[in-house]
C-alpha cells in the first residue's frame, strides 16, 4: 500500500474536496484522482462517494479514515525512531478552541516556530468536543481545550491552569450596581452565546435554564462579535476572563456580580493515551506547559 496514497486521502478526507486537496498537496487534481483510485482499487471498496462537486466518505471510507491515521502515525515514527536525524522534523496538527487561539497561544506558536522551523505546524480551530473527537480519530496530534476538566479514559487530558468566567453586561447595565447577581435575576435579558455544543455556553445555560425562565438568543461564532455586541446593549455574556479583561480595565464592559452556579472551566492538553508522540509533538506540549507555569503565572502575579 502505498503511503503516498493513503496521505492523499487523509487530506481528501479532512478536505472533502479533490480541488483543495490538490492544492495543499501541490498535485494536479488528476493526481489525486488517481491515487484515491488507485487505493479503492487495492482495498476492493469505494471510500468516497462524488455527487457533482461534492464528496462524502462511504461507510468504508469512514472505517479505513482511522487506519490512515495509524499508518502514517507510525510511518512517522519510523522516521523519527530510524533516521537518525538531529534536526525535528515533520507535520504536527493542533487543534484548539478560538479564544485559546486569541490569547493565550500565540506566544506558543510563535516560540515554536522558532525553535523548530523546519516542522509544518498546522492549527485548526473548533469546539472542544470536536477537538477532543479528532484527538481520538488521529486527524489532531494535540488539542488544547477549554472546558470542564476531561474524563475521556482514552485521551490523556493534562491540565494547564483554571480559566475564571465573567458574565458581562454593557457598562450603564441596571444590575452592575446590584450587591449579587444569580440567574433569576436575568429574566429579561438577551444572552449572547457562542456556538452549539461550546463548553460553556452549555453551563451557562443550564444555571439559567434552573429557572424555568426563556431567554431569548442571538448566536454568534465569534468572541470578538460578542465582546462588541455586549458593548452596543444588545443583550448579557459569559466569557472567559482572558477575553474580556481588557474591556474591563478600560470600563468598556462591565463584570455583573455572579452569585449563581460556578463555572469550572480550565485549559487542558489532549491526546490519545495510545499515541506515539514524535518529537515534535513532545517539544509542542513541553512548550505549552512551560508558558502556562511561567509567562501566565507572572500575568497573575502583576
Amino acid at each position: 500500500m502505498e503511503l503516498k496514497n493513503v496521505q492523499t486521502f487523509r487530506v481528501l478526507a479532512e478536505e472533502l474536496s479533490f480541488t483543495r486537496t490538490a492544492e495543499r498537496l501541490n498535485y494536479a487534481q488528476s493526481s489525486v484522482s488517481a491515487q484515491i483510485q488507485s487505493l479503492e482499487e487495492e482495498l476492493g471498496v469505494l471510500l468516497v462517494e462524488r455527487s457533482g462537486k461534492r464528496i462524502r466518505l462511504t461507510d468504508a471510507g469512514t472505517q479505513f479514515l482511522s487506519y490512515a491515521h495509524r499508518l502514517l502515525n507510525l510511518a512517522d515514527e519510523a522516521h523519527e525512531v530510524v533516521g537518525n536525524s538531529s534536526e525535528v522534523v515533520g507535520t504536527l496538527t493542533v487543534g484548539s478552541v478560538e479564544s485559546l487561539c486569541t490569547y493565550r497561544l500565540a506566544p506558543v506558536l510563535k516560540a515554536y516556530r522558532a525553535h523548530f522551523p523546519q516542522v509544518e505546524l498546522i492549527f485548526r480551530t473548533g469546539i472542544c468536543r470536536d477537538l477532543r473527537q479528532a484527538v481520538w480519530h488521529g486527524s489532531l496530534d494535540l488539542a488544547v481545550t477549554l472546558e470542564s476538566p476531561c474524563q475521556d479514559p482514552g485521551l490523556h487530558c493534562e491540565i494547564l491552569r483554571d480559566e475564571p468566567m465573567r458574565v458581562v453586561a454593557p457598562v450603564h447595565h441596571p444590575l452592575a450596581r446590584a450587591l449579587e447577581v444569580g440567574p433569576g435575576d436575568l429574566e429579561h435579558e438577551t444572552l449572547l452565546v457562542t456556538e452549539p455544543g461550546c463548553s460553556y455556553r452549555v453551563m451557562f445555560e443550564s444555571a439559567l435554564e434552573s429557572t424555568g425562565i426563556h431567554h431569548p438568543r442571538v448566536e454568534f461564532f465569534s468572541v470578538e462579535a460578542i465582546k462588541q455586541c455586549v458593548q452596543a446593549g444588545l443583550g448579557v455574556s459569559l466569557l472567559p476572563s482572558m477575553a474580556v479583561q481588557e474591556e474591563l480595565e478600560a470600563h468598556e464592559l462591565v463584570e455583573l456580580p455572579w452569585n449563581g452556579p460556578e463555572f469550572p472551566v480550565v485549559s487542558q492538553l489532549v491526546w490519545r493515551h495510545d499515541k506515539w508522540l514524535s518529537p515534535a509533538a513532545r517539544g509542542f506540549i513541553e512548550m505549552t506547559r512551560r508558558y502556562f507555569s511561567t509567562a501566565l503565572q507572572d500575568v497573575d502575579g502583576l
